[in-house]
């Protein structure tokens, strides 16, 4: 894995888990007497060197993926670590300034993780993403449906306020309708991505259990857990043949 990378890992890590060659000393206690790390502090090193691994082994394979594929400008991705207090689980896939993809992870997240396939799913279906260049198609399939309401807004004679309402409701529809299916493309590339880099797909999509049901509010963006789950086994399915 190259240095770059890492960096932004270890930057993050550094401020929330400790990593010390040896044991702390017992407060007030004769210097050199050490005490065993507490059950959280180990729990919190194994789950860092569990998803150090996981990057190590998906990030190559997302990346030659990636350039196969050719959608993405550019297909060196950079992982880093959102260690904000508070943070509930989670991991999101966005771009910088110069069209480099971005995978955030919150450390609740790898917390919280089973195992590593889990982590190797997540990071696939993030990447996945980027591979399938979900963000630029959606922002022009948004703007597209906006630019179309408000022409027919105000060829229908709508006030300035009622074309606006109409772009808005055209943005929200699109949002939902084109996200519902970028999710769905994600999570059967990221099971692909988890499983060419020796990680069990299925196993890693039982997160899904422990995630609510999205429902189906008007501006909800996710499919249904099973509906994904089930996408997850047929994709492997089809990588094995069976």
């Amino acid at each position: 894995m190259r240095l770059a990378l890492l960096l932004p890992f270890c930057l993050g890590l550094a401020a929330c888990i400790p990593t010390t060659s040896l044991p702390p000393t017992e407060p007030g206690g004769p210097e050199g007497v050490a005490r065993a790390p507490s059950a959280a502090v180990k729990a919190g090193e194994d789950a860092a060197r569990t998803f150090l691994s996981v990057v190590a082994r998906v990030e190559p394979v997302a990346e030659k993926l990636c350039r196969k594929r050719g959608a993405a400008r550019t297909c060196d991705f950079r992982i880093v670590i959102d260690d904000r207090p508070g943070q509930p689980p989670n991991a999101f896939q966005t771009v910088d300034a110069f069209g480099r993809p971005i995978i955030g992870f919150t450390l609740a997240l790898i917390a919280k993780a089973h195992n590593a396939d889990e982590l190797a799913f997540v990071l696939g279906h993030e990447a996945a993403h980027h591979v399938a260049g979900h963000i630029p198609k959606q922002r022009d399939e948004v703007l597209s449906g906006a630019l179309m309401a408000g022409v027919q807004a105000k060829a229908d004679g709508l006030s300035e306020a009622e074309v606006k309402a109409a772009q808005d409701r055209a943005t929200a529809t699109a949002i939902r309708t084109y996200s519902q299916g970028y999710e769905l493309e994600a999570d059967a590339l990221g099971a692909e991505i988890a499983f060419l880099a020796g990680y069990d797909p299925i196993l890693g999509s039982g997160f899904f259990d422990r995630l609510p049901e999205p429902g189906n509010g008007f501006l909800n963006t996710h499919p249904a857990n099973a509906k994904r789950k089930a996408i997850v086994k047929a994709t492997v399915k089809r990588l094995t043949g069976g």
